[in-house]
């Protein structure tokens, strides 16, 4: 029989995946990391224009990604505009490699 060790889940690299997972969580935030991505710059104003949202459900969306890390927002006048935050995107891919890897060690043992 294996034993486990136990898990804290008040760890806080745990509580950052929670974080990062929460972030995710959304369809319209996983499309606008999209967006940002494929523009590979700042967009300011015309994510509106894309996603078949209202203004301010857009903003709501925009913040929990920034407030996660995963974008940037920088006042230009009377407009914001967003990119990807490299250190939190290399954090999220970090953090999808480590899964991935235990996911494909865990195939590869023949696990149920």
């Amino acid at each position: 029989m294996i034993t486990l060790d136990p898990i804290d889940i008040n760890d806080s690299k745990i509580k950052r995946t929670a974080e990062l997972a929460k972030a995710l969580g959304h369809p319209a935030r996983i499309a606008i990391l999209r967006l940002l991505s494929e523009r590979n710059t700042c967009i300011c104003g015309d994510i509106t224009d894309v996603l078949p949202l209202a203004q301010s459900t857009v903003s709501q969306h925009l913040k929990a990604l920034k407030t996660a890390g995963l974008i940037k927002g920088e006042v230009e006048g009377v407009r914001t505009c967003y990119c990807l935050d490299p250190d939190g995107m290399i954090e999220l891919n970090e953090l999808l490699a480590g899964f991935s890897k235990n996911l494909i060690t865990l195939y590869n043992k023949n696990c149920c």
